[in-house]
């Protein structure tokens, strides 16, 4: 039996950054090369948009559906952004970690406390931050579709997502892409190879006698 065939439980990756930092794309080429790695999918009270599937973007419910999952205990985290609600249904992610599937966090800092609260033994958090604050807000101003007033908002959210760098397990600055994707990679195989998480290494070991 090799280690790839131990039973596991799956862990959730929480990626936290400000917005410009590199988060989103370095979420899909980390999801490109872990084929053992997958997205979580949101719960939402917007309406599907055109080419949207539901279960496979976003889970759609009404306000009142949505409110009363989070009543009844079963959203992990959730928050409310410009008047919309948005959060993790809490099935789909328990039953992925018990069969062995590890899920990737696109999240803030609030929704990385409410995840790790829910399921404190299955987050591994990894904060990412930019080379300098300079250099964020030359990334945020060159997509050329904000004005100066909306640049400087994201750049006050952007200060205080970077000020909860200390609740990460595992901070990376990403000054180079393909680096910055090779560290994520060594903190999820490390992850994944903890005892803890490996649910069949006592099996495994006294195969071994």
């Amino acid at each position: 039996m090799s280690n790839d065939t131990i039973a596991r439980r799956g862990l959730c990756l929480v990626l936290c950054a400000a917005s410009g930092v590199g988060k989103s794309s370095l979420s899909r080429a980390l999801l490109e090369c872990e084929p053992g790695l997958k997205l979580s999918v949101s719960a939402t009270t917007r309406a599907p948009r055109p080419g949207e599937t539901e279960a496979v973007h976003y889970f759609f419910r009404d306000m009142s559906q949505f409110m009363a999952m989070v009543e009844a205990g079963d959203m992990l985290e959730w928050a409310e952004v410009f008047g919309r609600r948005y959060g993790t249904p809490r099935a789909p992610v328990e039953a992925a970690l018990a069969a062995g599937q590890d899920v990737l966090f696109d999240i803030d800092w609030q929704g990385h406390l409410q995840l790790r609260a829910a399921l404190p033994a299955d987050v591994v958090c990894v904060h990412l931050l930019p080379p300098d604050i300079g250099e964020l807000e030359r990334r945020l101003a060159a997509r050329g579709q904000d004005s100066a007033a909306e640049i400087a908002r994201r750049m006050a959210a952007a200060r205080e997502e970077i000020s909860h760098w200390s609740d990460a397990d595992h901070v990376l600055v990403n000054r180079d892409f393909d680096a910055t994707l090779a560290s994520l990679r060594a903190i999820l195989h490390a992850a994944r190879s903890s005892r803890a998480r490996q649910t069949g290494l006592a099996d495994f070991v006294r195969g071994l006698a």
